[in-house]
């Protein structure tokens, strides 16, 4: 499962987005194909895989961090209520958020998973580590799923910044 739902998420946000985008107004607009892969990477990626995190780690901390390739340890449970906030967190910007609450989500998540990544990538080259919970998609998608937040976010200011005259 560590290794497909990260996958999932990112095909259900991506399909949707687009589906949602193309039931929209007319004329298609690209803007709002922005708007709707942003809510839905905020659902998706951000908000579910938060909450899956969270209960994976605080819950089933033996076999998370078996799927990271560590062994169990009590940090298991800050990092789980971490994702908590982060999941929570890209639920409400999925439907309620701001621009710039939008924003504030994608800065921890780049913070934190970004982090993640990072560590991932050290135990990779130290230690050869590659449990599909440390080398697999989620590897990817800790640094994607931020990156893209942010990205979108900055697409999206520039289409509703008004033209020079």
């Amino acid at each position: 499962m560590v290794f497909w739902f990260p996958l999932l998420a990112w095909a259900l946000a991506l399909v949707l987005g687009v589906l949602m985008s193309l039931r929209g107004p007319r004329p298609f607009s690209p803007s709002v194909l922005v708007d709707q892969l942003l809510r839905y990477i905020l659902l998706f990626p951000v908000g579910l895989m938060g909450l899956w995190a969270f209960m994976g780690h605080v819950f089933f901390p033996a076999q998370a961090a078996a799927s990271i390739g560590w062994a169990p340890s009590p940090f298991q449970f800050e990092v789980g209520m971490a994702n908590l906030g982060i999941g929570v967190a890209g639920l409400i910007g999925a439907f309620l958020g701001s621009p710039g609450f939008r924003a504030a989500v994608g800065v921890v998540a780049l913070g934190f998973l970004g982090g993640a990544g990072i560590g991932h990538a050290i135990q990779i080259a130290e230690t050869g580590n590659l449990a599909s919970g440390n080398a697999g998609p989620i590897f990817y998608t800790d640094f994607l799923t931020p990156l893209a937040v942010l990205g979108l976010l900055l697409v999206q200011r520039l289409f509703r910044r008004p033209a020079a005259a």
